[in-house]
């Protein structure tokens, strides 16, 4: 028995060295063997558990992601694919852009075309449903892959933004659908240095397309649409201001509806910073190989006319197509040098596949996270001071026994939290107290089943060993129902419940170490060092 206890204390006591490493590491700056007083700092140990956004302080957003650019992309490329498979003059649109971008008006298409209309839609557009009305023929994309799109659209913009946001180096953010609303995304960024820097990127839908200028630049916005009269197919876009060549310091242009490429074209990880003839910083990108192509076949046919290079709905730049472009595209105009380095890391990110509304911003102070630290730390050792005083008074020697479990359970629990790099919240804070709580709950049950054999007359040995064994079961019960409980929380909730679960889960996985394992070796070493028929202090 004793050779057993050997080794259990030898286990618990290299336990307990592992995770005080996972919660202080290795102090910075240990030479010879000494410490000065400077590195007695907690800040000289390393940074494990990481500090969330309400502890930490930074930023929470909700964007709206506008599916219905999405939608009205996939339609504006199906349109196009009509007009240059068919080989039609026929009148191919999409009648309300704003309302219902999913359906296709084809008018005026020869009947003849007919049958190549339904081979078309059939073979390449199969997202779609044909159908003929009084008007012509109408194409109208499929609930389900406009549902689809709509997925794919928010799942590609959170992808996007985590890897424009991990560019910058904010230390764990939370970048996910916001369950509150359809089509949102929450994101906090703890700990920023530079918000307004973030902000700027993260409202930066980069919505980058490359279309036909029809006209321009024109001093006013009417003077342009006076034009669409000419071009029906056209649309109305503002120019950049920098540099602008009217009276009025605005321009404005027409360009084709349907962008010859767009953002979706472009190659992730391709767009470079150069400088162009004068001087200037631009920004170089390279398209995929079906964007290449399209853009090929397109700057093929159109040689010698302007083409407008737009970024969130504002033209950048306009010049003529000289010869055939293939994958390069460069962007010129009045960049500073942060500009065009934040647009390469916009580009670099990949292009969102619809725009972004800003709908909220809330902004969390360090000094209100500092507030929320120290309320929260004052709450859990108060909590664990009355708890130890309890068990002290009401279970006499046995009560030492549950305190030294509670202490290496929430060293455990830290250490645990700091190997894993978790972050703690709020909430968190909350699992940790909750912890403490179930490991009293533990003891208790393994307590009180003691008391109770003792009752009935077995012996402390027999006691001890008939109170663990009938407890385990139930505590193995209690434990694991409330570890799928928090499991269920993390996968469904939000950051800060998630933390909740989190640090809930590990308190318990420490637990059952502590209140059943280390508490009996406890017992076992008190057991050994008592003569026969001495009480049991409990």
């Amino acid at each position: 028995m004793k050779k057993n206890l050997g080794i259990k204390t030898a286990l618990i006591i290299v336990v307990l060295l592992i995770f005080l490493y996972g919660i202080f590491g290795t102090p910075k700056g240990v030479s010879g063997g000494a410490l000065s007083d400077s590195m007695l700092s907690t800040s000289l140990f390393r940074e494990g558990i990481h500090l969330g956004l309400d502890l930490k302080g930074g930023t929470h957003l909700i964007l709206q992601v506008q599916v219905n650019d999405a939608i009205r992309a996939d339609a504006q490329q199906a349109a196009e694919r009509l007009k240059s498979d068919l080989k039609t003059s026929a009148d191919i649109s999409q009648p309300d852009l704003q309302n219902h971008p999913e359906v296709i008006q084809i008018k005026g298409l020869d009947p003849s075309q007919a049958g190549d209309l339904r081979t078309e839609v059939n073979e390449k557009l199969r997202d779609y449903e044909l159908s003929s009305n009084a008007g012509g023929w109408q194409l109208v994309m499929k609930p389900s892959s406009q549902q689809a799109i709509k997925k794919n659209a928010v799942d590609q913009a959170i992808e996007t933004i985590r890897n424009r946001i991990d560019t910058l180096g904010v230390s764990e953010p939370v970048i996910q659908e916001h369950g509150l609303g359809d089509y949102q995304i929450l994101v906090q960024l703890p700990g920023i240095d530079d918000p307004e820097r973030v902000k700027t990127i993260m409202q930066n839908t980069a919505m980058l397309e490359i279309r036909l200028s029809l006209g321009g630049p024109f001093a006013s916005e009417a003077e342009a649409t006076q034009q669409l009269g000419q071009n029906p197919d056209g649309v109305v876009m503002k120019g950049r201001s920098i540099g602008a060549k009217t009276e009025s310091g605005e321009e404005w242009y027409l360009l084709a509806r349907a962008p010859a490429v767009a953002g979706r074209d472009l190659k992730a990880g391709g767009a470079q910073v150069s400088q162009d003839e004068n001087g200037r910083p631009d920004v170089i990108f390279a398209l995929t190989n079906d964007g290449g192509r399209k853009f090929y076949a397109f700057t093929s046919t159109h040689v010698g006319q302007p083409l407008a290079i737009v970024l969130d709905n504002k033209v950048q730049e306009v010049a003529n197509i000289h010869e055939a472009i293939r994958d390069t595209v460069r962007i010129t105009g009045s960049f500073t040098s942060q500009q065009a380095s934040d647009l390469k890391l916009v580009l670099n990110s990949g292009a969102l596949p619809a725009s972004i509304k800003y709908l909220e911003e809330r902004t969390v102070g360090p000094s209100l996270g500092a507030d929320s630290i120290r309320s929260g730390v004052r709450a859990a050792l108060i909590g664990m001071i009355a708890v130890l005083i309890f068990m002290l008074v009401y279970y006499r020697g046995a009560g030492i026994n549950a305190d030294v479990a509670l202490v290496l359970n929430l060293i455990i629990l830290l250490g645990f939290m700091g190997y894993f790099g978790a972050v703690l919240t709020l909430p968190g804070i909350a699992g940790v107290i909750l912890t403490v709580g179930m490991g009293v709950d533990s003891n208790v049950l393994i307590f009180e089943r003691i008391r109770e054999e003792l009752r009935n007359g077995k012996t402390p040995t027999s006691a001890v060993e008939q109170g663990f064994s009938h407890a385990w079961v139930t505590i193995v019960d209690t434990h694991v129902t409330t570890i799928v409980s928090a499991f269920i929380l993390f996968i469904f909730g939000t950051g800060p419940v998630r933390g909740f679960a989190v640090t809930l889960t590990f308190g318990l996985l420490a637990n059952l170490f502590t209140a059943v394992f280390v508490s009996r070796a406890i017992f076992d070493w008190n057991l050994g060092r008592k003569q026969r028929g001495e009480a049991l202090s409990i």
